[in-house]
């Protein structure tokens, strides 16, 4: 087995980092942020990810897993297989911000004192791996090769992703470090796909940009049925039996969030602006989503003209169920426009608690305390909890006229009018027709 080391503890490092310790590799997760380490060493997660709390204790309880900072140098850290896992946050001009992953390729190329192979799992624009290598890694005392092996990891599954995957992307020119990776993914049953590093780069981009292609244009399927009268549900359905399109992303609501999808399809499209090319599909994709979190800002006032001192509950912060992360979450935009009208906004979420809400909104700590008065409420992510509500009760807690917005097309509409709430979606048949 390989030693391996992870650069970065975030939701992809860290998963890296449990996942390999679980297949019996040696892992040594490596942060700058001391605090994040220690909680680690306690056995607790920085972040909320199903799984990942009893593979982070069964890899420690084995000896095959550790924590460690950059403190004292890189030497002795560096693993025969070292993934950088770092973030890529979005600049303000759209593009990747490569900060973190030049900083930590720089010292890895510095500090080298033996051969290893190092793997980019942080997603980086195509072109970065060529850069990287020649800035740095043509400068090493020793031999490093490179290997592009974007992830596919969706939050709230990821650790059934990692050993689920539809595929491995290999980008190399190095037949043995290739080998290398092949041999430590051994245990997981899935095509590898190998390629050049550039290649693999665009093969992460392109995926995250189709996706939320599919959730765009199902979105804008959705406004169409809202004026023509069709339903949203049926034609999703008859689209997603097609083989040829499939029926995940399908899904019509106040769009994507995350800590990808909006991120990866600005930068492709920067990438594309810099390279003299208009990916106009793409800058529609963006137009839309970014548009269709306002339709619940849009539906409640055309319901409400005077919103002021309005309790208006939002439930839900993450950007999706099963997960903390509220990067991009809809909810974040929606709660300022609601503000701006005047309403009292509540936010509850089950697990989101780290965030810092708009002056003028405040958090609670239970979906009741939420409704409590509330003339509407805006499902803004689909935990479960929401799903299941006892909509009769809902009922009897909020205060006319008692509007329950459906922002992710999750709710039993029969069970919440039959309560006797008004119900609004996207794109389900007399579901904004006031009066």
């Amino acid at each position: 087995m390989a030693s391996v080391t992870v650069v970065g503890t975030g939701y992809v490092g860290l998963v890296t980092g449990v996942c390999l310790a679980r297949s019996g590799h040696t892992v040594t997760c490596v942060d700058i942020d001391p605090r994040k380490v220690e909680m680690l060493r306690s056995g607790t997660s920085p972040i909320y990810e199903p799984g990942i709390e009893e593979l982070l204790a069964d890899g420690m309880a084995a000896g095959r897993l550790r924590f460690e900072t950059p403190e004292g140098g890189w030497r002795g850290l560096i693993g025969d297989v070292t993934f950088v896992a770092v973030g890529t946050p979005m600049a303000a001009n759209g593009s990747a911000d490569l900060t973190a992953v030049r900083a930590v390729v720089e010292a890895l190329a510095r500090e080298a004192d033996r051969p290893f192979v190092l793997v980019m799992k942080s997603t980086v624009p195509p072109g970065t791996g060529q850069a990287l290598k020649q800035r740095f890694l043509s400068q090493a005392a020793a031999p490093i090769a490179y290997v592009s092996n974007p992830e596919f990891l969706r939050e709230g599954h990821a650790v059934h992703d990692w050993f689920h995957t539809d595929r491995i992307v290999l980008g190399s020119d190095d037949t043995a470090a290739l080998q290398t990776m092949r041999e430590l993914y051994a245990d997981i049953d899935a095509p590898i796909v190998t390629t050049d590093v550039t290649s693999a780069e665009t093969i992460k981009y392109a995926s995250n940009a189709f996706l939320s292609t599919k959730i765009s244009f199902i979105n804008e399927m959705a406004n169409l049925c809202d004026c023509i009268g069709a339903d949203i549900d049926a034609v999703a359905e008859g689209l997603g039996l097609d083989s040829r399109i499939g029926s995940q992303f399908l899904k019509a609501g106040i769009g994507y969030g995350g800590s990808c999808f909006p991120k990866d399809t600005r930068a492709l499209d920067f990438i594309s602006t810099m390279n003299g090319y208009q990916f106009t599909l793409l800058k529609s994709v963006i137009e839309v989503n970014n548009r269709q979190r306002l339709l619940p800002v849009v539906h409640l006032t055309r319901a409400m003209p005077d919103m002021h001192e309005r309790a208006i509950a939002v439930l839900g912060l993450s950007f999706k169920p099963d997960t903390d992360d509220v990067r991009e979450s809809p909810a974040l935009d929606i709660i300022p426009l609601l503000l701006e009208e005047g309403a009292d906004v509540r936010a509850y979420d089950p697990v989101a608690a780290r965030v810092a809400l708009p002056a003028g909104s405040r958090r609670v700590e239970s979906v009741w305390e939420a409704l409590r008065g509330a003339s509407a409420a805006v499902v803004a992510t689909d935990w479960r909890e929401f799903v299941e509500l006892d909509w009769r009760r809902v009922r009897e807690q909020m205060a006319d006229p008692a509007i329950v917005f459906d922002g992710r097309n999750c709710l039993d509409r029969t069970a919440v009018e039959d309560a006797g709430l008004v119900y609004m979606a996207v794109g389900r048949p007399g579901a904004h027709r006031e009066g």
